[in-house]
């Protein structure tokens, strides 16, 4: 892409956000924003209309469907853009979801600007952009695979994400309580908490279990 003009689509529910954007990257010779989408549905409407070569995506857009839909939207277009997240979420679970559906990159808005001209050039290159805080969970995600939970503790878990107690959750699958904070006491170590909420945002984050909608 050197010496060619990168054409970048804005995509950020907050118009002041993408006016800074705006006019961050017009400040650029080589950058040139094509557009700006507020929504998902927008976004993936701007981008087979437009043909931008990078997609700048925020993740929570509000109503209608999310940046990660989004992002699985517009790669399954006829020759699609690189998507580049550029967001202020930047938990273990978000980085997964958005690189899953996709993306080339992934870029905190916390991020000097130079970061983000430096991101969007190497994702319209077809190479990999990361802000550092991102790279380092990446690596650590690799060097400190996923704990494994059995099958009952995947399900104490699951109960215990929807708020039941160890009552309850006995009750659920038939067996003592005692067995109940047995299998906890194992899946808070495994995790590495010390609390309920700690273990269902641990698991949830490592993608060990999924959410009821």
């Amino acid at each position: 892409m050197t010496g060619e003009t990168i054409t970048v689509l804005i995509v950020d529910d907050h118009p002041v956000v993408r006016a800074g954007l705006r006019a961050l990257l017009d400040g650029e010779p080589d950058l040139e924003v094509a557009g700006e989408s507020a929504t998902g549905e927008d976004a993936v409407s701007r981008a087979a209309a437009l043909r931008p070569a990078v997609v700048l995506m925020d993740l929570q857009l509000g109503g209608g469907i999310d940046g990660v839909e989004a992002i699985g939207r517009i790669r399954a277009l006829p020759d699609p853009p690189r998507v580049l997240v550029l967001t202020t979420y930047d938990s273990d679970a978000d980085i997964a979801r958005a690189v899953d559906a996709g993306a080339i990159g992934y870029l905190l808005k916390a991020g000097p600007p130079e970061e983000l001209f430096a991101g969007i050039r190497s994702a319209a290159r077809g190479e990999t952009a990361l802000s550092p805080s991102v790279a380092t969970r990446l690596m650590r995600r690799v060097r400190e695979p996923a704990p494994v939970l059995s099958p009952r503790e995947t399900e104490i878990l699951t109960l215990l994400a929807r708020g039941l107690s160890n009552k309850q959750i006995a009750k659920a699958l038939f067996v003592s309580e005692a067995t109940v904070k047995t299998h906890l006491v194992r899946v808070f170590a495994k995790l590495g908490v010390d609390t309920r909420t700690a273990a269902v945002t641990a698991a949830v984050e490592r993608r060990l279990i999924r959410l009821s909608p």
